[in-house]
């Protein structure tokens, strides 16, 4: 009996170790949990930090606009913090110093800086001619009347100088001179300089050209029309950061492609753009900067090529003598837009 009851209390201990040992059973899990656990994303990694800018107020930067305020470098895990220089000169310091990691910049600036040894490169040309115009005083009737006169711009060895010497050649004066070149700031301060008649006329692009217009400044010339092959305005970086992070390159070119579709294709979105950028709410001026600039000059694939940097470095040369010695191809590099075009991406954003 004795044995009996020992037998049945040591049953009765392991049974309850049992079931504490088992603790509560866990519920069923619902059809399809694993496979989804299983096929959820990875956590997003960490942003790309980096810091662009553009080199003036005029609607030929747009894409770098478009790109920030809609979240296309956002979608390509690009964290840009951006900014304004009031001319390419101070950009392109900014971009040899390492302050800023990509510019939407003249061509000219950056291969300019290239031939004095900077770390510059073009990886894409948006415009692809000179699209600045000259305007003048009422009393310059005529383009003979410049002789003697003063051009203003924004710095010497920007676009904006490289467009003053091209007009003044085309009309067969000698810059410097038969014709002044004067500094005189953003394109604003050239309006005021004309208006006050510091300067007899400016190399303006819009909006400013709608503006002087409309105060009675006559357009001498409109350099588009010359079609000249030209680096005008697009894409510059560093060629150490090409060559060491191309993926970054690439990110970036591919929310600025998709920025340049959606103002070819979204006039009101552009406008928006055009409005708080450029802080002005009058009709004409938003609509005369997406035709001309948009409509008229922006490339859809904006491919750097050997003839608009030619033209930069044709004009280059005349004070620059090296610049007759160089090929084009060493101061862009097309790989990223032409890897953009042949992997159907350019092609995707129209579906």
């Amino acid at each position: 009996m004795r044995l009996l009851l020992v037998l049945l209390l040591f049953g009765a201990l392991s049974l309850v170790a049992c079931a504490a040992g088992a603790g509560p059973s866990a519920p069923a899990a619902a059809p399809g949990a694993g496979q989804a656990a299983s096929a959820a994303a990875p956590p997003s990694p960490t942003p790309v930090r980096l810091r662009a800018a553009y080199t003036s107020v005029s609607g030929v930067m747009a894409p770098i606009w478009v790109a920030n305020d809609s979240g296309l470098f956002a979608q390509e895990g690009l964290d840009v913090e951006v900014s304004a220089f009031p001319s390419g000169n101070e950009g392109i310091q900014a971009l040899m110093a390492g302050e800023v990691d990509f510019l939407q910049i003249a061509g000219s600036t950056t291969v300019s800086a290239a031939l004095g040894g900077g770390d510059t490169l073009v990886v894409a040309t948006t415009v692809r001619t000179i699209i600045q115009s000259l305007l003048a005083r009422p009393e310059i009737a005529r383009p003979e009347d410049l002789q003697g006169k003063a051009v203003g711009i924004s710095r010497r060895g920007t676009s904006i100088d490289t467009a003053a010497r091209v007009a003044i050649r085309h009309f067969g004066f000698e810059p410097d001179r038969d014709v002044a070149i004067v500094q005189a700031g953003t394109m604003t301060n050239i309006v005021g300089a004309m208006e006050s008649d510091r300067v007899q006329a400016g190399i303006l692009s819009y909006p400013q050209v709608t503006i002087a217009k409309r105060m009675g400044f006559r357009e001498l010339l409109d350099l588009g029309t010359l079609g000249i092959p030209y680096a005008g305005t697009g894409v510059s970086t560093r060629r150490s950061l090409a060559a060491q992070q191309p993926d970054v390159v690439q990110r970036y070119l591919r929310a600025e492609l998709a920025a340049i579709h959606r103002l070819r294709t979204d006039r009101a979105l552009a406008l928006s753009v055009f409005r708080d950028y450029l802080r002005t709410d009058d009709q004409e001026v938003l609509d005369d900067t997406y035709d001309v600039y948009v409509l008229k000059y922006l490339e859809s694939v904006p491919y750097p090529d050997d003839a608009s940097i030619q033209g930069v470095l044709d004009e280059l040369a005349l004070e620059v003598p090296r610049a007759r010695e160089v090929s084009p191809s060493e101061f862009y590099d097309a790989r990223f837009v032409r890897a953009l075009d042949e992997s159907g991406y350019v092609r995707s954003l129209g579906r």
